[in-house]
């Protein structure tokens, strides 16, 4: 079966190349920004371009500055894990191997979270993440690299899987961090920092991005950021961007999947997250899955083979033999406005959420590239 799947725009960046063109603008070699003496890649989680445009009014800052060619397009799936691993190692998830939200370990029927689960389920942050992070190359050759962030990301098995080798400053406020940020890459000629921003989407996942709430958060944000581009040296570049876009699921337009649905049949475990599941299948029930979910939600998401992602190229260029096992055998991403939960699990939190991303739809694969300071 031939599949309609969206196509990125020939000359579209990819969030990938981001921190290795920041790397070469200082030294003059970048071809996507001009020169600078250091650099800052200001990553707001789940900010998506298409959000942002929709809210101009809510980032006067920012909204200017995003032109439409001042976009990216982050990797597939459309989710943190993968995404921030992809931004910060320049591979995709195919090398890198964190290949979505929850997936499996290969040979067992752990599926553990890839932001919080390696502690707890053993992940080896040198082995399981596959790729070298770029600041840890960047570090090791002498450069200074920074990481500004929050607290509680300090010596976590997801930072120490993308961030190691640089130096972790920490603040409770955004506009704290952005300002140790700009006052970093003043003091340190050379300097590549890193400065996260996770309140927008922890808004955005409680209350929707279309709500109040995440307005008055983007208004924060984008203070913070014009704080940030007021600070900086005139040589010093810095680029706004982000890991995912979002889309709103109304609670009616969540798919529950309980006991004695079709839905799970043949089904062993169920990775991913609700816009993108990693569906593993008994043994020799893999084409009866693929079957069944593509006759019942074909019209309202894509549903693939594990070999028809691979040749479509969702999962990157090239995936390496170890990671294929950690991709489902059924894959499938959510079209519409809608939501799969696993209803046979007793912990229902996750139901809660209203802002939602994972999937291959425009709202949640383009993000901003923004340039400020020596960049603009």
């Amino acid at each position: 079966m031939s599949l309609s799947l969206p196509a990125d725009p020939p000359r579209a960046r990819s969030l990938t190349g981001v921190l290795p063109e920041l790397i070469a603008a200082l030294d003059g070699s970048s071809s996507w920004f001009p020169p600078a003496s250091s650099a800052i890649a200001v990553v707001v989680d789940g900010l998506g371009a298409r959000n942002l445009a929709a809210r101009s009014g809510h980032a006067r800052f920012l909204a200017p500055r995003m032109t439409k060619n001042h976009v990216a397009r982050t990797v597939f799936p459309s989710t943190t894990a993968a995404a921030l691993t992809s931004l910060l190692t320049g591979a995709s998830p195919g090398t890198h191997g964190i290949v979505g939200y929850r997936i499996r370990v290969p040979g067992t029927d752990l599926v553990p979270n890839q932001l919080h689960g390696w502690e707890t389920d053993g992940l080896d942050p040198h082995t399981w993440q596959r790729a070298q992070p770029l600041i840890e190359r960047e570090a090791a050759a002498g450069r200074p690299c920074f990481v500004v962030s929050r607290a509680d990301y300090v010596g976590s098995g997801f930072t120490e899987a993308t961030l190691r080798g640089a130096t972790f400053l920490s603040a409770t406020g955004f506009e704290e961090r952005a300002i140790i940020a700009a006052d970093l890459a003043a003091q340190h000629p050379g300097a590549l920092i890193y400065l996260y921003a996770p309140e927008l989407d922890g808004v955005g996942h409680r209350h929707g991005w279309e709500s109040d709430e995440w307005s008055a958060a983007l208004e924060s944000t984008d203070a913070a950021i014009a704080a940030l581009s007021a600070r900086l040296p005139p040589a010093v570049g810095a680029v706004v961007t982000a890991d995912h876009g979002m889309v709103d699921v109304a609670r009616h337009r969540q798919l529950l999947l309980g006991e004695g649905d079709a839905l799970v049949d043949g089904v062993r475990l169920i990775g991913g997250e609700p816009r993108m599941l990693h569906l593993y299948a008994e043994d020799g029930a893999a084409a009866q899955v693929l079957e069944v979910w593509r006759r019942s939600e074909a019209g309202r998401s894509w549903v693939m083979s594990r070999d028809e992602a691979l040749h479509a190229g969702l999962f990157g260029p090239e995936v390496d033999a170890a990671v294929l096992p950690r991709i489902g055998d059924v894959v499938v991403g959510a079209r519409a406005a809608v939501a799969y939960y696993d209803d046979r699990l007793a912990d229902k939190g996750s139901q809660r959420m209203v802002g939602q991303h994972g999937s291959l739809t425009d709202e949640e694969r383009t993000v901003p590239l923004i340039p400020l300071g020596a960049f603009a």
